[in-house]
């Protein structure tokens, strides 16, 4: 099972994050969530100010290189260039997209990026559930996209902290393998556990492990992971 931990910023955070059995790190690039991740100018040009300079690692306790969690980029109907930009600055390997993105942008979108770019670059499509019926608009993207991300649909994009009716995904019938979010939190094992679909690849957790917006509870991540994992 592939395990995303959304929101990260916070550079001790993001440390401590690349020693636990993580599969992604996502970092947020629309600037009305409380989880942006903002830019700045450095030695290398533009860069996070939170990130490894490109090549280097994290070391773990022991001074053992640290595993290189895979990099998701979380955008909200954003400008291609915009996207492409980010995508070589913080060496993304995944690009999420939230919003009424339309497959030819996509299509565009991963020309650009593969090979020259980012090569093997993967695009995921957040699809907002609450219906059945939500789940048609995968028919769109199917072949279009690598992945899913199914979502609680609410007024923000993302981050709420809910959860929708994940039985509603047994209508979901498609081929594209998908990445299970909206507000699982630390006592949720049982449910993620019992959950079962074809095409689920993973897990996305957030909001109800934060501290504080972009600041995770390690112990809780690291907790539940460990318990997931068993």
């Amino acid at each position: 099972m592939i395990v995303k931990v959304c929101g990260m910023r916070d550079p001790e955070n993001i440390r401590a994050l690349e020693q636990l059995d993580v599969d992604w790190m996502g970092f947020v690039f629309w600037s009305e969530s409380p989880r942006y991740v903002s830019m700045l100018h450095s030695r290398a040009g533009i860069i996070p100010d939170y990130n490894p300079l490109p090549g280097e690692h994290f070391k773990n306790e022991d001074d053992r290189p640290a595993k290189r969690l895979k990099r998701v980029g979380v955008f909200v109907d954003d400008m291609p260039q915009n996207i492409v930009t980010r995508v070589y600055n913080f060496e993304l390997d995944i690009v999420q997209l939230h919003g009424q993105e339309n497959t030819t942008m996509i299509d565009n979108l991963r020309r650009t990026l593969d090979p020259d770019i980012r090569p093997g670059v993967k695009i995921m499509k957040a699809i907002s559930v609450a219906t059945e019926e939500d789940l048609q608009r995968c028919e769109e993207y199917e072949g279009a996209v690598d992945y899913f991300l199914f979502d609680t649909k609410c007024d923000s994009v993302g981050g709420g902290g809910k959860k929708f009716q994940w039985n509603l995904l047994e209508a979901y019938r498609g081929n594209t393998p998908f990445i299970l979010s909206g507000g699982i939190g630390p006592d949720d094992v049982a449910a993620v556990k019992a959950f079962s679909h074809p095409q689920c690849v993973g897990i996305d957790i957030n909001s109800r492990f934060e501290i504080a917006p972009g600041l995770k509870d390690i112990n809780a991540v690291a907790s539940f992971i460990k318990q997931i994992r068993n």
